[in-house]
């Protein structure tokens, strides 16, 4: 079978990554070489080509994930992005724990401003 030069081989993150969008139907997994989910034009979580995971949380969750898990917030090309909190290697692997995390940030991108469609057409 062919693979697309685009496509990155399955890793464990990449299928960690996976299994936790699997977690809500309505979510579509996007990018083959950069994972991601997008609501409305809003990306709400990315596994960045280091296999770190990036998740879109509300301020009101986003320092206590910070605290209970020891991290930063995600800081991965350029600026550091205040939105977004970088999830731990150990945490990605465990699905049911990130769970509900994962459902606080689409919730989250539920409440954001539609971005406008580059779509031509």
């Amino acid at each position: 079978m062919a693979v697309s030069k685009k496509s990155k081989p399955q890793t464990e993150e990449t299928e960690a990554y996976a299994r936790l969008v699997a977690t809500i139907p309505e979510v579509e997994l996007k990018g083959d070489a950069n994972p991601y989910t997008s609501l409305n034009g809003n990306m709400f979580s990315f596994l960045h080509k280091s296999v770190s995971m990036a998740l879109r949380l509300p301020p009101q969750a986003r320092e206590p994930f910070l605290a209970k898990y020891g991290t930063k917030l995600f800081d991965g090309v350029g600026p550091v992005q205040p939105e977004y909190v970088a999830v731990p290697a150990d945490l990605l692997l465990k699905t049911e724990e990130l769970r509900p995390y994962f459902a606080v940030s689409y919730e989250y991108a539920k409440t954001l401003k539609p971005k406008p469609s580059k779509k031509n057409g």
